[in-house]
């Protein structure tokens, strides 16, 4: 009786030690997996940030090609700015390691569908794959002189914060070119029919575009607050 009783207690101890060991596997993916999320979550809010900047543009844009006294300098650099798009790939190496591993059930209640939820589709990415092969895109970028591109990107582009991180576009714009250029520029982009009836298509996909990586943040949310324990299904 005495060694059985001593080969039970020895498999409790190391049931205890194995469920112990798990349980500071669990807590260790969740807090890696709350990190990778709060910022994969702050890098969907700059592009969601981005794509209304953009958007700003090809309004400007489509006020400034029906107004006659419009300057040529800002027709050309919103008109130019209403074709940018941006990315910034999934933090998703912890998620990857704990599929693999097979660990998924370590994680605290729903928290593994949830987080899956987010990693099962790169909004960020089919977002950009429709903008850069966008008709207006591809005819703004044709009818603009290298030249005056070269100087957007340099001077007018887009504006990074501390990490490399797109976040928007300059504010201060001094293209240094000159009038005559200028003039050219925007009277290429007044005279070319395919950039107005592009521009009508750009603000359906830049639409699609804020829709679907909201719905993303959402998504992160949910997964976010199912690994602290909460109401996955919550609204944020």
């Amino acid at each position: 009786m005495i060694v059985v009783l001593g080969v039970v207690i020895g498999f409790q101890v190391n049931a205890w030690g194995a469920a112990q060991a798990d349980a500071r596997l669990g807590q260790a993916y969740t807090e890696r997996l709350l990190a990778d999320l709060d910022r994969h979550r702050a890098y969907r809010r700059d592009i969601l940030t981005y794509y209304e900047a953009v958007t700003a543009s090809a309004e400007r844009t489509v006020d400034l090609l029906t107004d006659p006294e419009a300057g040529d300098r800002d027709l050309v650099v919103h008109a130019y700015r209403a074709t940018e798009y941006v990315y910034i790939p999934p933090i998703r190496a912890t998620w990857d390691e704990v599929v693999s591993s097979g660990h998924v059930g370590l994680l605290p209640g729903r928290a593994g569908e949830a987080v899956s939820d987010v990693f099962s589709y790169d909004t960020a990415f089919d977002v950009l794959a429709e903008l850069k092969d966008s008709p207006y895109r591809l005819r703004v970028r044709s009818v603009l002189p290298h030249a005056v591109q070269s100087a957007i990107r340099e001077r007018c582009g887009d504006l990074r914060d501390e990490t490399g991180t797109i976040v928007g576009f300059q504010s201060d714009c001094d293209l240094r070119l000159g009038d005559d250029v200028l003039a050219a520029a925007a009277d290429a982009l007044r005279s070319a029919p395919e950039i107005t009836e592009g521009l009508r298509y750009q603000f359906s996909d830049l639409a699609s575009a804020r829709a679907n990586v909201r719905g993303e943040v959402v998504f992160v949310d949910r997964a976010l607050a199912a690994l602290n324990g909460r109401d996955a299904t919550a609204t944020p």
